[in-house]
């Protein structure tokens, strides 16, 4: 059986080296462009090539996100730079935009490409049209339970990848568009303003407030370290953490945890899980832990809605105070350098360790039981909590382990030495064999080399990545050789296998082609309605209608999270591209993100009829999307634009109804801005505060065929 594959992120170089360091098997990182990560440090095109070779020397595959949205004055740059990683070895891309999917495994078909989460692959329908596609991973949605991935994997053989640990959002991946209308920054552009971890009122159609907490929608981080065993049991292919704006002590931390988890199973049959690293990771960061919905765990479980950053972790208590300074009671051990946070009911005070004091000396140190005084700059009160939210103390440790327990590669060395024949010096690390040849071998005169000697040169690795799983001395009795030719012989082997792990992909470029139909231009008004009794009247204004539910005269709209689809799956509104895989005549929803010509026309060659564009184009760029599209395909395409609407801003497993048990609520943000929230199928719906309303006429003489009115709310 093969080994399940543990995928770490890294924000910059020093994180890749702390994964690769704590064991992971693969690294995930993005460029300066193109990954939905765009407020991490990233890698520069030189830190990829270096990335990349530092990966591959330790056998650790690089996987490379370009997961955001591409616009069309964009393709060109975005293909340049697919190219250079391709020649430069990367092992798969990321990617999210279906169109640039299409024109990447056209374009360069050796390269390896993954689903991102942020494609919404959730179901067996979608990953078998990805699989028929030629995508050779797809990473499941965060929302996808055991028993689904378990279903899944048995009836597809694509590889899956399922995230194991760290931050949730509250929406589904790819399908939040909350920070875009709302903050003016797009999570599909890997520019999110964490609208979900801000501060909301919850509220009835009274307006009354229910929730105690201020972050509602602020969920737990995910640790799911007891599933590692079932997983592996299912088949995944990829457990991978999330991480990619942690620092380099919370990814060696957290990957080396996943390690010895993975490792304990295979190797016992049972996952052991590391306290004292958990508690480690809890201090460096945490929002409490939830096994998520990979468990099927409820609501409530879900949300931490106390706190939307770093919790950190109970140290003590507030015993007195006075002329700001605060005599805390420790429950653990602190030294200078850390950080601490004082909560109460109405404050939250942080402080800088920089000295404290025990019984009136300064110490740098204290133990559980020690009452320290430390000054603070705002008013605490006895009894307040005290929690640590930087131990310099695990920062110094996991900094020493990072270089003592250097990571290696087991090699095997044999040396042979014959009297009238060339030296021979042979290594091999499991997958690749060196043999290197020296100079003809002599009888000694005197001083005869021993076979200790020539092992001795031979050990002298320790400044190469590698290390001797076992070394073999065959050599002739009275025989010379010189101790430099020992030392070059063991460079050029060393030098050789170095080669031979950096490995090339097999790079191979093709034209881009793809049939697509011709349309003729129309000018629609469409219309979804929510109400059986709206239909009347809609049918006198409108040309198609949009119901939730199968009505005469209507086209069924389709949920975007869905499992099961209707008999004979055809004409239908559809949210999600599983549907392609069983469906014929299909038009598609804003939730395909589409924002390029080479997602209208990839959609239109798998059988969409009509493509509604993206709730995050401009004006500007839907002309650019058709005018590109007329261009390179010489056809008209048959598109929708949304243009009187109350946007759904998201969709999200997690039901606020159930947590407040009550319905009709509402999201109030600290503008007084109410977001109505609806509940359909049990997945909660959270709607815009304002309305979109946009100048029909103008569409249709870009060469929009369809213009549709939401009545949905």
């Amino acid at each position: 059986m093969k080994k399940i594959e543990l995928l770490a992120p890294a924000g910059n170089m020093e994180c890749l080296k702390a994964a690769v360091q704590a064991g992971c098997d693969a690294v995930y990182f993005g460029g300066i462009k193109f990954g939905a990560r765009a407020f991490s440090k990233n890698f520069t095109d030189s830190e990829i090539i270096e990335a990349i070779n530092y990966c591959h020397l330790y056998g650790v595959k690089a996987y490379i996100t370009v997961n955001t949205l591409i616009y069309d004055n964009e393709v060109d740059d975005f293909i340049k730079y697919i190219e250079f990683i391709h020649k430069n070895n990367v092992d798969a891309i990321i990617i999210q935009d279906l169109g640039m999917f299409d024109l990447v495994r056209k374009t360069f078909p050796n390269l390896e490409i993954h689903a991102s989460t942020q494609m919404h692959i959730h179901n067996l329908d979608g990953t078998k049209l990805m699989e028929d596609l030629g995508m050779k991973r797809v990473v499941l949605a965060r929302e996808t339970d055991l028993s689904e991935i378990k279903y899944i994997k048995e009836n597809s053989n694509i590889d899956l990848e399922v995230f194991v640990h760290g931050a949730l959002c509250i929406s589904y991946s790819g399908q939040c568009l909350m920070s875009s209308l709302i903050g003016g920054r797009s999570g599909n552009r890997g520019a999110c303003a964490g609208s979900c971890r801000l501060k909301y009122d919850v509220v009835d159609a009274n307006g009354t407030k229910l929730n105690v907490d201020n972050y509602p929608l602020s969920t737990k981080d995910l640790n799911t370290l007891e599933s590692v065993g079932k997983l592996i049991e299912i088949g995944v292919s990829s457990l991978k953490i999330e991480g990619r704006m942690k620092s380099k002590e919370y990814v060696y931390t957290v990957v080396s945890l996943y390690r010895e988890a993975i490792d304990s199973y295979y190797d016992h049959g049972k996952v052991y899980i590391n306290d004292d690293k958990l508690l480690n990771l809890k201090k460096i960061f945490n929002r409490d832990y939830t096994k998520g919905f990979l468990n099927n765990a409820n609501s409530i479980e879900m949300i931490n809605g106390y706190r939307p950053n770093h919790m950190g972790v109970d140290i003590g208590i507030v015993v007195n105070f006075k002329k700001n300074i605060a005599f805390i009671k420790l429950t653990d051990n602190l030294s200078i350098g850390s950080g601490l946070r004082v909560i109460g009911d109405n404050h939250d005070v942080g402080i800088k360790v920089n000295n404290f004091y025990i019984n009136n000396h300064l110490v740098k140190r204290a133990h559980a039981g020690d009452i320290i005084s430390i000054q603070v700059h705002d008013k605490v009160n006895i009894g307040d909590k005290v929690v640590v939210t930087y131990d310099s103390d695990v920062v110094n440790d996991i900094e020493t382990a990072m270089k003592k327990n250097i990571r290696r590669v087991s090699i095997t060395g044999r040396f042979i030495g014959k009297i009238g024949r060339k030296s021979h010096f042979i290594i091999n690390d499991g997958f690749n064999n060196i043999e290197i040849f020296g100079n003809v071998i002599e009888k000694a005169l005197n001083n005869p080399i021993k076979e200790e000697t020539i092992k001795e040169k031979l050990e002298k690795i320790n400044d190469t990545i590698y290390d001797y799983a076992d070394i073999q001395i065959d050599i002739d009795e009275n025989i010379f050789i010189s101790l430099t030719e020992i030392n070059i012989l063991r460079r050029k082997a060393i030098d050789m296998l170095n080669d031979k792990r950096l490995y090339k992909t097999k790079y191979k470029k093709e034209k881009y082609n793809i049939f697509v139909p011709d349309f003729k231009k129309e000018k629609k008004l469409t219309c979804l309605v929510n109400k059986k009794e709206d239909i009347h009247e809609a049918g006198k204004k409108f040309d198609i209608i949009y119901s939730y539910k199968k009505e005469d005269g209507c086209t069924l709209k389709l949920p975007r999270v869905i499992h099961n689809y209707p008999d004979n799956l055809e004409n239908c509104l559809v949210g999600e591209i599983g549907a392609f895989y069983k469906g014929k005549n299909l038009d598609t929803d804003f939730s395909f993100n589409v924002v390029n010509s080479y997602t209208v026309a990839f959609l239109h060659s798998i059988g969409a009829r009509k493509i509604t564009l993206s709730y995050e184009m401009n004006d500007e760029q839907i002309k650019n999307l058709i005018n590109n599209y007329h261009e390179r395909y010489k056809k008209h395409p048959n598109l929708e634009l949304i243009i009187s609407s109350y946007e759904e801003v998201m969709v999200s497993k997690v039901n606020l109804e159930e947590y407040y048990h009550n319905k009709n609520l509402y999201l109030k943000d600290r503008f007084g801005n109410k977001y109505p929230i609806v509940v359909r199928d049990n997945l909660m719906y959270i709607y815009n505060y304002r309305k979109r309303e946009c100048n029909s006429k103008l569409y249709y003489d870009m060469g929009i065929n369809s213009l549709r009115v939401n009545e949905d709310l």
